[in-house]
Order: structure tokens, then sequence, then C-alpha cells
């Protein structure tokens, strides 16, 4: 009897299940662009004051062009987002040396997280653009109708860091004249998204190439008919800096310091002058809010005998407290004859400082809520007549807005003043961040401007955007310096929104015309597919 062999089946004989390929390409190439929009906006960042590396924001630009190219609107805005984390949060640093040792971080990262967002929302719209023909124009003016949005919303915007305010130097800054920051924030990123471009298979490396270089050619060529000339004679002004305790929030409580500081200062001044170890200027001028005004007379008869004793004119900053009882933030030009005069109230008031909207919500971010009544904006444009000198206003925050300035330079200013208070703000950057924002308005006005603050830094800064006199933080000094008065209006001043508002309809005309393509294509394939159905 043979016993049939028996058979078993080998171990795992069975066909195995067809397992689908993990994305892991996929995986690493967003991991790639994450890290890509990363460094772009470190980048960025390195390239703000007070470093003076302008030449790197076209570079993050690129990158962050790079990183967007061809993308959905959706990854656009999280590539976004993550570069504008990256960018802001150091940047905007200050704001927590101002704010962390009362409310810790939250204000800060609340306020960088609500921006990021803004700039993620331009981002999504240049990878939605990035498709179109000659895509660097598109993609560079999305971005800055994204800068455009950032400073009207929410609570009339906030203007910081944009990309313009990255070139207080170089050979962008020149275009300031022509097009205000606008069109400096538009050839600094149509410079990076030409270079991205170059990097790219198909299209035409002539026309990149062509985008990366006239941007840069076009600053340079503009820089001879920058104006600085004297037109109508020089001005010799003496910029105040009191000097201010560096009490983070217990500032608010320092006033009296404060006004102590500058009247002391003055005082000094007064003697040098006297001892000629100082020119004598023509005009003094104080830091924003230098002195409490309105509330008590013995202190206000004391500032008028000061500050006649000059024997000049001056232009002070101070806390005014109104008749009704409201206060706003002021300058007020003195006369060493009559005393006070007109006055200039801030129009562009700092949320949740100098105004708190929703209040109830606002505490959790803002000492300003409890016992603090809004200060009331002014409604008139920064326009003093110093003495005989036709001076344009912008208190502080005010410089960061594009009309400020330019509606007092149109109004005739031939001079331009930005007092500010930055002692809140420490030994932080955000002092040169705003000084690299006058020295721009200086080029795109063609006027010199003079930044007095009561604890640094004070500068004097030329027609050209050049400072030539400079105080040091947390140090009680006093510039003297002739400066030049000038009447001629640039092209900038005269055309005012027109180039921001050209660069915002060109945007949404690139996006109005990639959603058309989109229909076409779609249309398209239905009908291929219909036409592929009916013939089987």
């Amino acid at each position: 009897m043979v016993t049939p062999a028996v058979t078993s089946d080998p171990p795992f004989s069975e066909p195995e299940p067809e397992i689908a390929p993990v994305p892991v390409r996929r995986g690493r190439s967003v991991v790639v662009r994450v890290v890509g929009a990363a460094v772009a906006g470190g980048l960025l960042y390195a390239s703000s004051p007070p470093r003076n590396l302008w030449w790197l924001a076209p570079i993050a630009f690129a990158v962050l062009a790079a990183v967007l190219w061809r993308r959905r609107a959706r990854a656009g805005f999280g590539y976004g987002l993550v570069f504008g984390l990256a960018y802001l949060l150091p940047l905007l640093f200050w704001l927590e040396h101002f704010l962390g040792s009362g409310f810790g971080p939250w204000p800060w990262l609340a306020l960088s997280l609500v921006e990021a967002s803004l700039i993620a929302v331009a981002t999504a719209g240049m990878a939605a653009v990035s498709g179109l023909p000659g895509a660097p124009v598109w993609m560079a003016a999305m971005y800055v109708a994204g800068d455009f949005l950032r400073s009207t919303f929410p609570l009339n915007g906030f203007p910081w860091g944009r990309a313009a305010f990255t070139q207080p130097e170089g050979p962008y800054l020149a275009l300031a004249s022509l097009g205000g920051s606008a069109l400096v924030g538009f050839a600094v990123v149509l410079t990076g998204c030409a270079l991205a471009a170059l990097t790219r298979a198909g299209g035409s490396r002539l026309t990149a190439l062509a985008l990366v270089v006239l941007p840069l050619l076009a600053g340079l060529l503009t820089w001879p008919s920058v104006g600085v000339v004297a037109q109508n004679g020089t001005v010799t002004v003496a910029l105040v800096q009191g000097n201010a305790p560096d009490a983070g929030l217990d500032l608010m409580n320092e006033i009296g310091v404060i006004r102590a500081n500058h009247i002391r200062r003055t005082r000094q001044l007064v003697q040098d002058i006297r001892a000629n170890r100082v020119p004598q200027p023509d005009l003094v001028i104080w830091p924003e809010t230098a002195t409490d005004l309105g509330r008590s007379a013995a202190q206000d008869a004391e500032l008028d005998e000061v500050l006649r004793s000059l024997g000049v004119p001056s232009l002070i900053g101070a806390r005014l407290t109104n008749p009704d009882g409201t206060t706003s933030n002021v300058t007020v030009d003195w006369s060493p004859t009559t005393g006070r005069g007109r006055v200039y109230a801030k129009q562009e008031l700092v949320p949740f400082s100098e105004y708190v909207p929703i209040r109830d919500a606002a505490r959790a971010f803002t000492p300003f809520v409890d016992g603090f009544r809004d200060m009331t904006p002014g409604t008139r444009i920064g326009f003093q007549h110093v003495g005989t000198v036709p001076v344009g206003v912008g208190i502080c925050y005010e410089v960061a807005y594009d009309r400020v300035l330019a509606e007092a330079t149109r109004a005739g200013a031939q001079l331009l003043v930005v007092p500010t208070n930055n002692a809140w703000f420490g030994r932080t950057e955000m002092t040169e961040q705003q000084l690299a924002m006058s020295r721009l308005r200086a080029v795109e006005h063609g006027r010199a401007v003079l930044v007095t603050a009561t604890s640094g830094v004070s500068a004097v800064v030329m027609p050209d955007g050049s400072v030539t006199r400079r105080t040091e933080l947390f140090d009680s000094d006093v510039l003297v310096a002739a400066v030049p008065l000038r009447s001629a209006t640039t092209l900038a001043t005269r055309l005012g929104g027109w180039p921001q508002g050209t660069l915002v309809a060109v945007a949404l005309a690139a996006l109005l015309l990639t959603g058309v393509s989109a229909l076409r294509r779609g249309r398209s394939a239905h009908l291929a597919e219909a036409t592929q159905h009916s013939s089987t």
C-alpha cells in the first residue's frame, strides 16, 4: 500500500495583498517647502534694521516664490503662514519686552499670528497666480497688495514689517521718490520672484533675467534725481532728547520724570547757547509726550518760561488735556513772544494703547483698559508753522502710514518732524525699525526728516535718506544741525496713493484672470470627457 505523499503549502504561500506605495516623496517635498518658507521669513527678518543687509530681502522673496510656485492657494496660505511667523515673531519681539512682564507672551504672539495670517492671504494669492505668464510681476503685485491689506485691516491696520521698510539703504530706496513705499516693495519682491523664475525649467529665462535686473537698474538710475539741494536755504535745529527711565510698563507712571528731564536738558541748552558752546538754533524740537499740558497751571507756566527763554520758536510733544477732560497726543508750536500756538493732534492712534477697542476682550492683552479713557484723535493735517518754517508732523506710529506725511508735504511742509516716545520698548530693535521708516519718507517726499525721541534714537535724516547725526539709547543729549528746506514735490508725493492702488488693481486682475483660466480648463476637460463618452 502506497501512502500518498502529504503535501502542504509552503508558509505564506497565499498571495500578499498589494500595498499602496507610501507617498514618501510628497511628504518630503512638503517638509522641504515648510523649511524653505521658514528660511525665507528668517532671511527677511535678517534684512531688516538695525542690520544693513537690504540685499537679503530679494533673496528671501526668491526662496518664498520657489516654495509657492504652482502650488494651490490653500497650500500657499499654509506656507505663507509659516513664512509670516518666521518673519514677524522676531521682528515684533519688542512687544514682548513691553508687555511681557505683566501679560506674558500672549500680546506678542497674538499680534504676530494675526499679521502672519494676513501675509498668508497674500501668499495664497501668489500661489494662485504663479501659473500665469509673467508670473513674477503678478506675484509681486499680490504681495504688495497684502502689505496694503495689513496697513488698513483690522482696526485701521498695522503697517509694521512692510517689504519697503527693509530698504533704508541700497538701490531700491531711490524708487520711493517715484512711487513711495508701494513701488519700493514691489521692486524688491519682483526681483526675488524673478530670481526664482530663473531657476525653473521652461519659460523665458531672458525675461526672468530682465525682471531681476530692471528694478535694480531703475533704482540706480533714479538716484541722481533724488533732490537734496536746499532750495529755500537751511535752518539750524536743536533736537532735545531729555531721556526717560527704562521702565517698561511702569513708564506710564513716569511722565513727571520725563518732563523734568526735558526741562532740565532745555535749560542746559539755553546756557550752552549763551556761552557759545553750541550754535544758536532757529527752532527747537521736543519728542512725543515729553510733558503733560493743560493739567496744572503751575506746570504750564514753568514750561512757558523755559521755552520762552530759548529765544527761538519751538515745537513740543505733549499729552494734552482738552477742556472736556479728554486727552490727545499732540505737538504744539511755541513762540518766544506769544507762547503756546497751534496744536496738531495725532490722527493714527495706537489700538490697545492710545485707545482700547473691544474692552472686555482687551483686558487679557493690555493694561490700558480699566481706568483708561481713550485719547481723542485729530482730524487736521499734520502741518504747522514753527516760527517761519513750514513743518510737517507725523507723531511716532504715524510714520508707518503713507498718507500722514504725504498730506503734510502737499500742504506745503518744507521740513518733516517725527516726534516719538520709544522708551516703552527698551533696548530692542523697535526704534531702529522706526528710524528706517523715517529714512524712506525722507526720500519719498524729498525732505529732511527730524526724528526726536524721549530716550533715543533721535536722528537728523537728509532728503536722500542718509543719517548725519544721531543719539544713543537712554542717553540725555541735544543734536544741533543745519538742514535744508525744500519746496519741490516728488512724483511720489504728487501721486499719493495711486501707485499702491494700481498694484492692488493689478493683483485683483491677476486673480480674476486665474479664475477665468481655471473655468476654461474645467469646461474643456468636461467637453473632452463628454466627447469620449459619446464616441464609445
